[in-house]
């Protein structure tokens, strides 16, 4: 199962959250994606760009905070925090 929790802050407190599981074969980076779709969908938001900055933190700790420089639209919040919490890594057995 693959789990990718997203929080909206704003003064230091959240504000919103919302958790997408996805348990599809389909690739990691399909996976964040389209859960990124709900969530902008749900959050009623523009879609995050994902800055080198971005593409770095979340490699490095499966985690991303996307501030107002990553949308296009005014924000009224500080950040938006991307986390995978959860990841079932495959394994096959020779």
């Amino acid at each position: 199962m693959f789990t990718l929790w997203a929080r909206e802050f704003k003064d230091n407190k959240m504000i919103k959250n919302m958790t997408i599981r996805d348990d599809r074969k389909e690739t990691r980076t399909h996976k964040i994606f389209d859960a990124i779709d709900k969530i902008c969908y749900e959050f009623d938001l523009s879609k995050p760009i994902w800055l080198d900055s971005n593409i770095a933190e979340f490699k490095k700790i499966s985690k991303v905070r996307f501030k107002k420089d990553s949308f296009i639209d005014e924000i009224d919040f500080d950040y938006l925090e991307l986390a995978v919490i959860e990841e079932d890594e495959e394994w096959e057995y020779l």
